[in-house]
């Protein structure tokens, strides 16, 4: 089988790249289950020091594969592994981010993305809500601000995304953004680097322990109700649902 994600390792930086340029790399079951066992070999490693996600095309990722989505237990389950890995995560973007995308975003530690880069909450567009990715973007990401997206499906461009929160850091160049912080992750001692990240993460992993039944057990309504059928039917099929105004 072709593997949908690709790695990677420089000087005890592990890169895992998602690899379905063919669906936008869209989180389909498959993917799912091959990024959280490249996620547990890198946490059994003593070698990685830390861990670069990033994307092969133009799209990092484009939210749930619709054809082959995942079950929102086994989503919830991934963003906790990047959340409560033992190594520093950092999400390396030069293309558009969507939907389910952004949840992935919101569990790295650090995230830089390339000016060129856009993002949109588009749940509500099928019919849906950004519920398990939730979780950890609640903790992380300026509340007025995701009113706004969260509501409206709305475009936002990358300088948007580090005010609200969503980013650490945006340039024309995000390597040369990410050259320093992946060096002073090579710096680091590991023990200090989990003990910090465990710090870090304490508000989100709550917001985990706290909502995730309520949250995983509204995603799995709102996606077997009809509204969603005609929204992902339309999505599809590439026109407008019977909602639209």
């Amino acid at each position: 089988m072709t593997s949908l994600i690709g790695r990677t390792r420089d000087r005890g930086v592990e890169t895992l790249s998602l690899d379905a340029t063919g669906t936008r790399n869209a989180l389909s079951a498959a993917l799912l289950a091959e990024l959280a066992d490249a996620l547990t070999d890198c946490a059994e490693d003593p070698d990685v020091r830390a861990v670069v996600l990033t994307h092969t095309g133009g799209t990092f990722c484009s939210g749930a594969d619709l054809r082959d989505p995942p079950a929102p237990d086994a989503f919830v389950a991934l963003l906790r592994q990047l959340v409560e890995l033992p190594r520093p995560v950092v999400a390396r973007v030069t293309g558009h981010v969507r939907a389910g995308g952004l949840g992935l975003l919101a569990a790295c530690d650090i995230t830089a993305a390339s000016t060129a880069s856009t993002f949109a909450f588009t749940e509500v567009r099928i019919g849906v809500a950004p519920a398990v990715i939730s979780l950890p973007l609640l903790p992380r990401t300026d509340p007025r601000a995701l009113s706004r997206y969260y509501l409206t499906g709305e475009r936002f461009d990358a300088p948007e995304a580090a005010r609200i929160g969503l980013l650490t850091a945006t340039a024309d160049d995000v390597d040369a953004v990410l050259a320093p912080v992946l060096d002073g992750l090579r710096k680091a001692a590991p023990q200090g680097l989990a003990a910090t990240k465990r710090l870090l993460t304490v508000r989100v992993l709550e917001a985990f322990e706290r909502d995730a039944a309520d949250l995983t057990a509204l995603s799995a309504e709102l996606f077997a109700s009809p509204q969603a059928r005609e929204g992902m039917t339309a999505f599809l099929e590439r026109r407008e649902p019977a909602w639209v105004l």
